[in-house]
């Protein structure tokens, strides 16, 4: 895996360095917690230490398009990789499939792959934990200033449309994270129904 360790290193140097200091949510922690959640579920998911690598490299690119654009970011870390990832021994057909994995992040979620699944559900596997206030508290914060969003009334909005569509697609996050998703459905369904 030294391969992973040059391009991790040259990856996280660059959003260190460029990312903005007001993605709350979307800052490098969300790449390293993408990143364990991905190896938890691909290793449940018994895929080859070759998909394990591809993988662990979508995660570092998946949000790195965040030093240049907020909306369609995944589309400017797809071409990131695209620039980066030959000069590490990366072929073509290696680089489309992780730029597929990096679409797959894209809200709202198509994956068509197993690894594709996988990131996906890495990428938003709190929503099924208990970190879900606390991360989706970052989130919010976020949003306020990127998305114009105004208030916890719209936010809990948002957050409970988002939800009833959002699905896990790996049999890990069906298993260990769908109970506690809905849990927290009906929570945020609670405080919508005293808007009405």
């Amino acid at each position: 895996m030294k391969i992973f360790k040059e391009v991790e290193q040259h990856i996280i140097g660059i959003l260190k360095r460029d990312l903005p200091n007001n993605l709350f949510y979307h800052g490098l922690h969300h790449t390293m917690d993408v990143l364990r959640s991905a190896e938890l579920i691909g290793k449940d998911e018994k895929i080859t230490d070759h998909e394990m690598l591809l993988l662990k490299i979508s995660v570092l690119y998946h949000d790195a398009g965040f030093i240049k654009v907020y909306r369609n970011h995944e589309e400017v870390g797809c071409e990131m990789a695209k620039e980066d990832l030959p000069k590490f021994g990366f072929s073509l057909k290696e680089i489309e499939s992780i730029c597929g994995m990096i679409m797959a992040t894209k809200i709202p979620q198509n994956p068509q792959s197993k690894l594709e699944y996988i990131i996906a559900d890495a990428d938003l596997e709190y929503l099924g934990t208990d970190d879900f206030e606390r991360i989706g508290r970052t989130l919010f914060e976020e949003i306020k200033i990127y998305l114009g969003v105004e208030g916890e009334r719209q936010w809990n909005i948002i957050q409970l449309n988002f939800l009833k569509k959002h699905h896990y697609y790996t049999s890990f996050c069906k298993r260990h994270r769908e109970n506690k998703k809905q849990k927290h459905v009906q929570a945020i369904e609670k405080i919508v129904a005293t808007y009405e």
